[in-house]
């Protein structure tokens, strides 16, 4: 749903018509007009239809007066802003050729049934070498809110946190609110590659019948921020001043990640690498099922000179920083030497560093950042550093944090949960295990991600690695119950606690 202040009301007709010019800017304007007595799938399939012909859905309701209103028009207002592809909606009080007239929108849309009768828009548009367009919308359409609803609504119902963890480790549901509620103390520098994700939602139209291939169409496609990025703005979010450092090419997705990592108060530095293209992941998904994935990227390390630019941008905000943390996806963003010293900055003030080292589709080694107070690479991962696949899950943990030098080791183990590897009080090396909070996950791509996040920046507050990784699962447990990267909020995490 679009945020409320889209649909501040005018005074008049002509003020909304300066409103919508303001908003819109040079986006392409569509306008829709009706009574809307009861939004309903036909309403849903036109507007997601005028979506497609423009940038910004302007919506004029008839009022009261207007023939063939059932309900009051401020109830069929709210209707109306209810549907995800409607940028502004007001209380039209003009007629709809004269509204038209005013605003001049490159397309006016109207229900297939008005095709072969008058319409009285026409000349409107006409004047002003505009567009009028007749459409019921695709059946296929119906179904578009309910995706903006699975990408931006948590499913929190089926998040289950268990109860003996914070029993055997002394804390309490209150004492996590009260953790959450310190992060904002922190100051936060992420490094790594960045990723922009794409989510192209299709409609399965089913088995090709020249060849046995799946055909699909796309119905809608959504960005979000990931990698290194994510991770910043999920820091952004839970409260931390954060500074994040990465490489991208010079395109539109670099663009988009800017204004995206902007918007939600990242303050970013990119190194522009003209060898590479920003890294762009496509998914393509049908049922809420992922078919395909496509990654448009370049692997190969940055220069010696690139790197040695990155570095005199870094080194003063890690020096100023409560937490490094290093994002590394192995696309070239974070050459050995480039760790190295920036390591060596943060152990000169003191400051906690942390890592995560992703092989998914790559070859990764999360053991070459030494020293850090925590890792969390997934079972795999560790398998891959320790070149051991047939330990047990202890000793995997064990011999990667002596090989990487680290004081604490989280492995994710997927829908089996997580392993702690961590001293306690004593100095003694324990271990002990959290399943999966969230048994059913819409999307699993960002567990890490938040995970990594919450949990280093609970550590950097209180030291307390039980308390760090029960509330990094809660962090994962609501990330994955939407679809695509949204950055956690300290409000999410605390409305979920008190569940």
């Amino acid at each position: 749903m679009k945020p409320a202040e889209y649909f501040t009301p005018a005074a008049s007709d002509a003020d909304v018509v300066e409103e919508i010019r303001r908003r819109a800017g040079q986006d392409r304007v569509v306008f829709v007009s009706g009574n809307f007595n009861l939004v309903h799938p036909g309403h849903l399939r036109l507007l997601n239809f005028a979506a497609d012909c423009g940038d910004f859905v302007v919506v004029g309701v008839l009022p009261d007066a207007a023939g063939g209103a059932l309900l009051p028009a401020e109830l069929r207002l709210e209707g109306v802003r209810s549907i995800g592809v409607v940028d502004y909606a007001f209380i039209m009080h003009s007629l709809p050729e004269d509204f038209i007239a005013m605003l001049e929108p490159a397309v006016v849309v109207k229900g297939k049934e008005h095709e072969t009768t008058f319409n009285p828009e026409l000349a409107a548009v006409e004047a002003y070498d505009g567009k009028l367009l007749f459409s019921s919308g695709e059946i296929r359409f119906s179904s578009l809110d309910l995706l903006q609803r699975e990408l931006l609504e948590t499913n929190f119902s089926s998040i289950m946190k268990p109860a003996d963890f914070p029993q055997r480790h002394g804390f309490d549901f209150n004492d996590l609110v009260g953790l959450v509620r310190r992060l904002s103390e922190l100051r936060v520098v992420v490094i790594g590659d960045l990723i922009v994700d794409e989510y192209i939602n299709c409609e399965a139209l089913g088995m090709s019948q020249e060849d046995p291939t799946i055909v699909v169409t796309p119905i809608k496609r959504d960005l979000f921020i990931g990698g290194a990025g994510i991770v910043a703005a999920h820091a952004r979010g839970l409260g931390a001043k954060v500074s994040y450092f990465g490489v991208t090419g010079q395109d539109e997705t670099a663009q988009f990640a800017a204004d995206t990592l902007r918007g939600y108060g990242v303050d970013h530095q990119f190194l522009t690498d003209d060898s590479r293209p920003t890294t762009l992941k496509q998914r393509y998904r049908a049922n809420g099922k992922t078919l395909l994935r496509v990654s448009h990227l370049r692997q190969h390390a940055i220069s010696n000179d690139q790197a040695d630019e990155l570095f005199e941008r870094i080194a003063g905000d890690v020096e100023q920083a409560n937490l490094v943390i290093f994002s590394d996806f192995t696309y070239g963003c974070l050459p050995q030497l480039l760790v190295d010293r920036i390591c060596a900055v943060a152990n000169r003030h003191d400051v906690m560093m942390v890592a995560d080292s992703q092989s998914s589709s790559q070859v990764g080694d999360v053991s070459r950042f030494k020293g850090m107070r925590l890792l969390t690479p997934t079972e795999h991962e560790a398998r891959l550093s320790v070149r051991d696949f047939s330990a047990g899950l202890v000793g995997l943990a064990e011999a990667l944090r002596l090989k990487a030098a680290a004081e604490r080791v989280l492995v994710t183990l997927g829908a089996e949960g997580l392993l702690i590897h961590a001293p306690d009080k004593t100095g003694c090396f324990r271990t002990d295990r959290l399943p999966a909070f969230n048994g059913a996950p819409k999307d699993v791509s960002g567990a890490g991600d938040s995970l990594l996040t919450c949990a280093s920046m609970a550590l950097a507050i209180e030291g307390d690695i039980w308390r760090s990784a029960y509330l990094g699962s809660v962090a994962a447990a609501c990330q994955v119950g939407r679809v695509g990267n949204t950055p956690l909020t300290s409000e999410e995490l605390i409305a979920e606690l008190r569940a």
